[in-house]
C-alpha cells in the first residue's frame, strides 16, 4: 500500500470512528486521558492472550483464538485513531518520521540479531 492510500485509509477510518461516536454522543468522554487509559487498556488485553506462553514459541491459535486477538487488536487500532484524530496527529507522517528515526539509532552494521536498546549499541 503506498503512502497515499494508506493516509486515506486512515482518514476513512479515523472519520467512520468519529461519527460512530458523534452518533452516540461520546466525544464528551473522549478527552485524550481517557483515550490514552483506553489504548493502554486495550493493550494490555491483547498481552492477556499471550500470558502464559512460553517465550519465544509462536502459538498454534485456532480460529476462535485469531479471531478474538484480532478483535483486540482493532480496539487498540479505534482507540488509536480517536486519540490521533483529537490531537490533531496526521499518523502516517508520524509514522513515518519514527521509522526515519529508528534507522538512525539502529543501524543494521550495529543491531542487526541484536536487541540492544539504540543508545546501548
Amino acid at each position: 500500500m503506498n503512502e497515499d492510500a494508506l493516509r486515506q485509509a486512515l482518514a476513512d477510518l479515523a472519520t467512520e470512528l468519529q461519527q460512530f461516536a458523534r452518533a452516540r454522543d461520546w466525544e464528551q468522554f473522549h478527552a485524550p486521558k481517557n483515550l490514552a487509559m483506553s489504548l493502554a487498556i486495550e493493550a494490555a488485553e491483547v498481552m492477556e492472550h499471550f500470558q502464559w506462553a512460553e517465550a519465544n514459541v509462536a502459538p498454534e491459535l485456532s480460529a476462535d483464538k485469531r479471531q478474538a486477538i484480532g478483535h483486540e487488536l482493532a480496539d487498540v487500532m479505534i482507540y488509536l485513531l480517536r486519540l490521533a484524530t483529537r490531537l490533531d496527529i496526521d499518523l502516517t507522517t508520524a509514522l513515518r518520521e519514527k521509522i526515519a528515526i529508528n534507522e538512525q539509532r539502529y543501524p543494521v552494521a550495529k543491531s542487526r540479531g541484536r536487541s540492544t536498546k539504540y543508545d546501548e549499541l
